[in-house]
């Protein structure tokens, strides 16, 4: 039985006007992603993966064509509906974590749900549960500048689950990381897939790439290969 689809692009083109010049970053990109796939997204820089990224993720919309997100077309929203879809829907890891310095774990993993309008004690106990769910339960009240990198990448991972969201989007997530604390957070990263959540991760490291459940290569803006592993 096919996966409900979770984000799918229709002949997506985004054009970037450079003074007279004008070049499409994505050029008629056709794509989808179903619920519980882990895909990578690679290729060489200046090859369209961050564009594709803020597309998928609700931070840019195309030129042409269709972005539907858990079934909704999200290509013509305004910026207000776009940010209220992406605080609801999507989880962000970025590879430079983003924390706040001045909160400490628990108050960084609350931050989606205040601006989601949650009660202070379900704020909390959600923040609480997923500091456990993520390795740092023992570590709820430690600052950012307390942690290791892999910590406060862990803290980046529980604050992108706190919305609950359809899909977890991932830009370079382990690329600040020594090799041993990476292998952490990419076994982290299997153990979420393995719990059904659905994973959007940009990457150029060919090794992490192997370890998704499918390769999305791009090149010059277009799709040049779409595997699956294994």
């Amino acid at each position: 039985m096919q996966a409900e689809t979770m984000v799918e692009l229709q002949r997506v083109t985004k054009t970037y006007n450079m003074g007279a010049v004008s070049f499409n970053a994505l050029d008629d990109v056709s794509l989808a992603v179903g619920k519980g796939e882990y895909a990578a997204i690679m290729g060489p820089s200046g090859c369209g993966k961050s564009t594709m990224l803020n597309l998928l993720g609700c931070l840019d919309r195309p030129t042409t064509g269709k972005y539907l997100l858990g079934g909704l077309d999200v290509s013509t929203l305004d910026d207000d509906d776009l940010s209220t879809v992406r605080g609801a829907c999507l989880g962000f890891i970025f590879q430079s974590y983003n924390l706040i310095q001045q909160l400490n774990v628990v108050e960084n993993i609350e931050v989606p749900l205040y601006y989601q309008g949650r009660h202070p004690d379900e704020s909390r106990e959600i923040a609480v549960a997923l500091a456990e769910r993520v390795g740092l339960g023992e570590r709820v009240y430690h600052k950012p500048f307390e942690l290791s990198g892999g910590q406060q990448q862990r803290v980046g991972i529980a604050r992108a689950l706190a919305n609950s969201p359809l899909v977890l989007m991932a830009d370079e997530p382990t690329g600040n990381l020594d090799s041993r604390s990476g292998q952490e957070i990419l076994a982290l990263f299997d153990e979420l897939h393995g719990q059904g959540m659905t994973i959007i991760m940009v990457t150029h490291d060919e090794g992490i790439g192997a370890r998704a459940q499918r390769v999305i290569r791009l090149r010059d803006g277009r799709v040049e290969e779409d595997r699956r592993n294994g």
